[in-house]
Parts: structure tokens; C-alpha cells; sequence
């Protein structure tokens, strides 16, 4: 069985979990990092070096890093499932995940801290006005494509659509004023009809 190292309301452990429950794979949980801890020593540093979550192991081989691992269980054990037919579509799927690392992420990250994990009290407005201009610059992208396509890699749900599914979720709940994206919100309705984006996703924000 599949085991899981990381604490289930981690959003790069939540991309691992949702593609397992999509794919309908068995697997053990452990909790650890955050409030657990940990992470930062051995044993699990001689899993994944980096002392972050997720790392998964599967029989004698163990790998870390969330997307890596998402393409590695669907490789595995998808049988087709989550992966577009032909070479232009798996592309664009995996662009999507590219882009979240490099663009999303770094761009909702500081808006998740600041109304999540950071007492009102000690907020920098600047930062967060900052961060809003930001991330509503990168959600316009996403936007103008899904105008086009019913998910991000075409018109079936894909691998492309979990790393960034996993922060629209945290960016239609975050106390924030949203510019309207009708095409991104259609597109968020749709996950949120899925029963593993239910079961793993839609959690209490921590």
C-alpha cells in the first residue's frame, strides 16, 4: 500500500490525495509537519531532504515533491485515467501544473498567510493589496482560457486541474473582495461537484 507522509490540510499533500481518490487508490496517511512536526528530522530527512511535505513511498521507492508525484501514481496506476489522449494535451496538462508552481502559487501564497495563519493585528494592508493585484493579475489568464476549454487541459478533467484546483478553493474563501472571473468560478462549481475534491480539499482553511 501507498503511504503518505503529511498532514491532510497541506495543499501539496491535499494535490496527492485528491489525485488518489480520483484514481480510487488505497494508501496510508501519516501526519506530519506544520503543528505535527517532525519533518525536519530523521527518519523522514532520509526520505526527502528538503524536510517538506508531501513524500509518498511505494514499496522500496520514495519520492517527494507534490506534482512529481501526482504524474508518477497517475504514470503508474491511471490506466489512462486523468491524462488527455495525445501528446498536445498531456502538454498543455502538464503546462498548467508548471504554472502553478512558478505564477499561482507565489502569487496567492502571501494572501493565504496573511488572513490564515497571520492575527489581524499584524496584517500589512500594503502587502495584502499587493498580493490581491497580483494573484488577480494570474487568475485573468486561467480566465481568458476557460472561456475555450471546459477544464484546463481541454475538455475533461486532467492532472492539469488539481494543483490549480487546490488554490481556487483557497481563493473563493479567503475574506477577500474577488473581481468577478466567471469562467475560473464555472470551472471551480465543476470541481467542487467532484466527491474527492469534496472529501480532500474543501477542509477548514489552517
Amino acid at each position: 500500500m501507498i503511504k503518505i507522509w503529511g498532514r491532510k490540510d497541506s495543499s501539496n499533500v491535499q494535490k496527492v490525495l485528491w489525485c488518489c481518490g480520483e484514481l480510487g487508490l488505497a494508501y496510508e496517511r501519516i501526519d506530519i509537519g506544520g503543528r505535527f512536526g517532525g519533518n525536519k528530522e530523521r527518519p523522514y530527512l532520509d526520505l526527502n531532504p528538503n524536510g517538506l511535505v508531501p513524500t509518498i513511498e511505494d514499496g522500496d521507492f520514495a519520492l517527494w515533491e507534490s506534482n512529481s508525484i501526482v504524474r508518477y501514481l497517475v504514470d503508474k496506476y491511471g490506466q489512462g485515467k486523468l491524462l488527455p489522449p495525445n501528446p498536445e494535451g498531456r502538454a498543455n496538462a502538464n503546462r498548467w501544473m508548471d504554472w502553478q508552481l512558478t505564477t499561482m502559487g507565489p502569487a496567492l501564497v502571501p494572501l493565504f498567510w496573511a488572513f490564515v495563519r497571520t492575527p489581524p493585528e499584524r496584517r500589512d494592508q500594503a502587502a495584502i493589496d499587493e498580493a490581491l493585484k497580483r494573484a488577480t493579475h494570474a487568475w485573468q489568464i486561467p480566465e481568458e482560457h476557460l472561456a475555450k476549454n471546459r477544464y484546463l487541459a481541454g475538455e475533461s478533467f486532467s492532472i492539469g486541474d488539481i494543483p490549480l484546483g487546490i488554490w481556487a478553493y483557497r481563493w473563493f474563501n479567503l475574506p477577500i473582495e474577488r473581481p468577478n472571473f466567471p469562467q475560473v468560478r464555472a470551472w471551480y462549481d465543476r470541481l467542487t461537484e467532484r466527491p474527492a475534491y469534496q472529501t480532500h480539499v474543501m477542509i477548514p482553511l489552517t
